[in-house]
């Protein structure tokens, strides 16, 4: 089941934990539980007893828990889970957390253009099972924190390596990625956004055999009729459309869109600024002409000869507001990371990273909604054991238990109904607590159902 309960997954995700010491790693699982169980909330309102409060807080100022080790078991949880896949769209992209608690002021960075602006940033990558439609889990995290004294270097990053540079951030999680599947990275295809169209990012991608769907930032020059990029795929015919929901940002509504589809192989030259070799690619381009300035140029390993595989490489492109979903569940709409107030840098990171992955629990529920939604057929179980849902249907419906499990859509629905939602704005779409809330007094009445079972038994 990807929604176990609290304990078997904090087991799974951190129970090999190599901390030095059995003990913390047992301490480790049992604060993740809680902090599962009660996610959003503070750590003294997660946790049950003086006991649990005392031993979480042990647990996060201990300088001897490398918090990359905590990372790590995580991520080897996710590797783990991964090789059960056939096919997988890794999905990357950086944000920023922010932090107001003075005490660990000094200890950070700068964050935005605001020179004032205190926190550090975060590169994720996120697993996801297209086949399936499974979100995995996080295989990769690396966070950081700028020198407040280099505000303003980006003036001057043509000045920088490479490997300085933050942009060194897309082939830094590849290389571990791929240290973590082995053999397995070949069922991996990496889909970034703009910023990861650099040169020395393509080629080693390119190089090592990585598969890889890039949107384009600027339109660069190519072999192909000596001509630019853009300039060139708006002279090639339309291969056919696709409807793609444009999510829902800022104050822009979500709504539909039908995109032309166009491609061709192309071979990227060499940058003028750099020396190396032109990257041969595929080119997927779809625009929605005369409606707005919706367009995707997008630059991909993957072979595109016909129409069928220019749109699979599209549907992996829209996939990629996963990630930005997940952002949202660490940050605003789920664990409320930003929220966290440590004495230092150090055991605030420890907190930031249980967290992490807290978060990738909190998609899971948030997916299992949206893609019930989309096939309204595929049955609860994929998502609620036979119990649940049977304790689920006898609190909210009137009726017989069904012979057959009930949809994903239904579940989805009932667990927010459970927790009193009411669609009072008729958009048939539930938030992140609400859905959580429902889901953890599910739990509740299965624990109550369970109690009354083991006493049925004694008596």
């Amino acid at each position: 089941m990807l929604i176990s309960d609290s304990f078997s997954w904090a087991q799974t995700v951190f129970g090999q934990a190599e901390l030095g010491d059995k003990r913390r790693t047992k301490r480790l699982v049992a604060f993740a539980d809680s902090i599962a169980k009660n996610t959003g909330k503070s750590l003294v309102k997660s946790c049950q007893s003086s006991a649990e409060i005392e031993g979480a807080y042990r647990l996060l100022r201990n300088s001897e828990i490398d918090v990359e080790r905590i990372a790590d078991a995580g991520f080897e949880a996710c590797a783990e889970q991964a090789k059960s896949h056939d096919l997988l769209l890794a999905l990357e992209d950086t944000t920023s957390l922010k932090f107001g608690h003075k005490s660990v002021r000094d200890e950070l960075g700068h964050i935005t253009s605001n020179k004032k602006g205190r926190g550090m940033h975060a590169h994720s990558s996120l697993l996801f099972a297209p086949h399936s439609q499974q979100v995995v889990g996080l295989i990769e995290q690396h966070r950081w924190t700028r020198n407040i004294k280099t505000y303003g270097k980006r003036k001057h990053c043509t000045q920088t390596s490479y490997h300085e540079k933050e942009s060194y951030k897309w082939e830094r999680a590849s290389r571990r990625v791929e240290e973590r599947l082995g053999e397995h990275i070949s069922n991996v295809i990496t889909v970034c956004d703009r910023e990861a169209d650099i040169y020395d990012y393509l080629i080693y991608k390119v190089n090592h055999g990585h598969r890889f769907v890039v949107r384009s930032s600027q339109s660069r020059c190519i072999i192909e009729g000596d001509d630019k990029l853009y300039a060139f795929s708006s002279d090639l015919e339309p291969a056919g459309s696709r409807e793609i929901t444009v999510p829902q940002k800022g104050g822009r509504s979500a709504r539909k869109a039908t995109l032309a589809i166009r491609y061709a192989p192309i071979t990227l030259k060499v940058p003028a600024n750099k020396s190396g070799e032109n990257i041969p690619l595929y080119y997927v381009g779809c625009s929605e002409d005369g409606e707005s300035d919706l367009s995707w140029h997008l630059l991909t390993s993957e072979p595109v000869t016909n129409a069928d595989e220019a749109l699979k490489v599209v549907s992996y492109y829209e996939r990629r507001w996963l990630i930005e979903d997940y952002h949202k569940a660490w940050k605003s709409g789920g664990t409320e990371v930003e929220s966290q107030r440590m004495q230092s840098l150090e055991n605030l990171e420890r907190m930031i990273v249980i967290l992490a992955f807290v978060a990738t629990r909190v998609l899971q529920l948030k997916f299992m909604g949206v893609q019930g939604k989309e096939a309204p057929e595929q049955s609860c179980e994929a998502a609620l054991t036979p119990i649940e849902w049977k304790l689920l249907w006898v609190k909210q419906e009137k009726e017989p238990l069904p012979d057959k499990a009930p949809s994903l859509y239904w579940a989805y629905i009932n667990l927010a109904k459970l927790a009193g939602w009411q669609d009072s704005k008729r958009t048939g779409r539930v938030g992140w607590p609400t859905l959580w809330e429902g889901w953890f007094k599910l739990q509740t009445i299965l624990e109550g159902y369970q109690l009354m079972k083991s006493l049925d038994h004694d008596l």
